[in-house]
């Protein structure tokens, strides 16, 4: 701890008139996040205007990458960020667009194949990763351009790690990967493109985050002397928010703040434009770190580079997401790049955060049962619903919540065909009639000061079909033996992800997603590296306890419907009868909601399954029904769903 600091769970404040003004997520017009209904937008004038910059003899470039990211390597962007989407017309969250002088190629995976096709238009071809004879974009750049090609990069949107590897892989065809200073995309874009967002960073208290920035910050300096580095830079935005214990909403759904870090063993600096902080802040972070300009990050980083007598064996950290733009500021010699220490120690929810994420996940439940007991009363009444409108409906039913801050992502409201579109979201004038006789997939998610939910329910209101049945039994087993499973200390989550599969296998079915992703406290509802899925990435992270992930198999019969069963669950350890190795973990399911028994196929569930189904949903039962005495038609509908098999 700094001398003379403030210790920042010593600073007492009444916050909670901080919180309602400062923070409150603006919703996120759908448009810009739609799956099915936007009109395909007409790209050529975009293309010609980046062609013309290509063609420029300062750039002199043949392609051109647009990856999905931002200079912080965000999943989920702000509008200002959005690049790919403008330039492409697909605004899926996944992707990379590549633009040649003639031809120009949007490549992405199974999650956004019927989004993309509805959305490109002529000027583009999709390339479905994940598909045979179908390359990544990594292995278009170096093998199917011609030889010799300079290919333009923003060096802030590539990370080093990829940077890197794709420098080499373009040698042996005598092609380049060129750092250009400007973005052409923005500059393609022009006065069109909006502003970057400055809204209001406050403190989050220490009753919510369960350990101080003081405590964090130390435990990245211990970090530091075992890699024997002088410094880190943290570049990741909910890595930023989590170590400083502060939230923003810069970007939608996601509690964060434009900002960059940088610790050494004698000093840290956060990187925010002044405009966002006041003196609340200012107080709140005290002599713990110096507060800069956002805008001063890179040169000051060269600065301080230069006083800390960096060599190999005394570099600065970087996490494997940090940009090829850092790098080349610190000076590729003296950066060591590795998985982020911060994202490490994030991952692993203390015991505050846990009972959070607990008590959240009730109260969420409380919202989703008044949602869909309205839902089916209004269906059965004959009233027409677009799905737009019962998202609509959701949100307000979570608004009334206490410490509700907004939506963890943009609600998945979709009916028959269009849940086979596994990121759809409605356009409010565009969408959908909810149908009592499709499918009802129901993806939504909200924050709160003590935690962060996300949650997949598949309804019918009508008859379902045998096969509806069928395909949703079998994604309920999947789900069940996630739930269920126990497994040795240093299992990861590429391991269990067949466990999941295993009953579907048994039909022939499959689904082209992962399994579960983490999910942050109060932060990203995306968050790495943990998972569980087909990604051989996980491999390199093991599941510990006190990691927060989705369990969530699915099944898409594209066309005609979709089914997702999905709870957030922790990992902790297990009691086992004996302990050969070093232990064992097994997960605890966090989400109340019940899962729809009309659609459950009995002939082929086990009575272990049985079992597990009567005993979760007397749990919720438990749990949420005291939430909703003010509400009999919930409460009814809660009883009743919730009754054992």
């Amino acid at each position: 701890m700094w001398s003379g600091s403030r210790c920042l769970n010593q600073i007492q404040y009444s916050l909670s008139s901080t919180f309602s003004q400062a923070f409150r997520f603006k919703p996120r017009t759908r448009l810009l996040t739609m799956g099915a209904g936007v009109q395909t937008v007409d790209t050529s004038k975009r293309l010609a205007h980046l062609r013309e910059l290509m063609r420029l003899p300062e750039n002199s470039v043949k392609a051109f990458v647009v990856p999905s990211e931002d200079q912080h390597s965000s999943e989920y962007l702000a509008h200002c960020d959005e690049r790919r989407a403008f330039i492409s017309g697909f605004n899926g969250s996944a992707g990379c667009a590549i633009v040649t002088l003639k031809d120009a190629y949007l490549f992405t995976d199974g999650r956004y194949f019927l989004q993309a096709e509805q959305q490109l238009d002529k000027n583009w071809k999709l390339m479905k990763q994940g598909l045979p004879d179908v390359p990544t974009w990594q292995d278009f750049l170096s093998k199917h351009l011609e030889q010799g090609t300079r290919i333009g990069i923003d060096p802030t949107l590539i990370s080093k790690v990829d940077a890197d590897s794709l420098g080499k892989s373009l040698e042996p065809r005598n092609s380049k990967l060129v750092s250009l200073e400007k973005n052409l995309v923005d500059i393609a874009w022009g006065q069109d493109r909006p502003p970057r967002p400055t809204s209001n960073v406050f403190p989050l208290d220490i009753k919510y985050a369960g350990k101080s920035s003081a405590d964090k910050i130390q435990h990245l300096r211990e970090e530091l002397r075992k890699k024997n580095a002088k410094a880190m830079v943290v570049n990741m935005l909910d890595e930023v928010a989590w170590l400083f214990n502060l939230r923003g909403s810069d970007i939608d759904y996601n509690p964060v703040f434009f900002a960059y870090a940088i610790i050494t063993e004698k000093s840290a600096a956060l990187f925010v434009n002044p405009v966002q902080i006041d003196d609340v802040v200012r107080d709140y972070i005290g002599s713990q770190a110096e507060i800069r300009p956002y805008d001063d990050f890179f040169s000051y980083l060269k600065e301080t580079c230069s006083n800390l007598q960096l060599s190999k064996e005394a570099p600065v950290l970087l996490g494997d997401k940090g940009s090829l733009a850092v790098a080349e500021a610190i000076g590729q010699d003296n950066v060591l790049v590795v998985p982020s220490p911060v994202a490490a120690l994030k991952t692993i929810k203390n015991e505050t955060e846990i009972e959070g994420f607990r008590q959240c996940h009730i109260r969420d439940g409380a919202a989703l049962a008044r949602y869909f007991a309205w839902l089916e009363e209004q269906l059965e009444n004959g009233v027409e619903l677009n799905e737009s409108q019962g998202a609509d409906q959701l949100e307000k039913f979570r608004s009334e919540l206490d410490m509700f801050k907004g939506l963890s992502f943009t609600t998945i409201s979709s009916t028959g065909p269009n849940g086979a579109i596994i990121h759809y979201s409605p356009d409010p004038n565009d969408c959908a009639i909810i149908k009592k006789d499709q499918l009802y997939l129901c993806d939504s998610g909200g924050q709160y000061l003590d935690g962060t939910t996300d949650v997949t329910r598949t309804l019918h209101f009508g008859t379902p079909t045998d096969e509806e049945k069928r395909a949703f039994t079998r994604v309920l087993q999947g789900h069940i033996s996630i739930d269920t499973a126990v497994f040795p200390t240093g299992t990861s989550g590429y391991i269990s992800d067949s466990f999941a599969r295993r009953a579907l296998w048994q039909d022939g079915l499959d689904y082209r997603h992962g399994t579960g992703h983490g999910v942050g406290h109060f932060l990203n509802v995306h968050e790495g590296p943990q998972g569980i899925g087909t990604r051989i990435g996980y491999n390199n992270f093991p599941l510990k306890a006190g990691m927060t992930i989705s369990n969530e198999p699915g099944y898409y019969a594209d066309g005609r419907f979709g089914i997702r069963i999905e709870n957030v669950i922790i990992v902790r350890e297990a009691q086992t009868p004996y302990n050969f190795g070093n232990g064992y973990l097994a997960f605890e399911h966090l989400t109340m909601c019940p899962i729809h028994k009309k659609l459950v196929d009995l002939s082929i569930l086990t009575v272990q399954e049985r079992d597990w189904l009567n005993a979760y949903h007397a749990e919720t039962w438990k749990k949420v029904s005291p939430l909703l005495h003010n509400d009999p038609r919930a409460l009814a509908w809660l009883e009743r769903e919730c009754s054992p098999l």
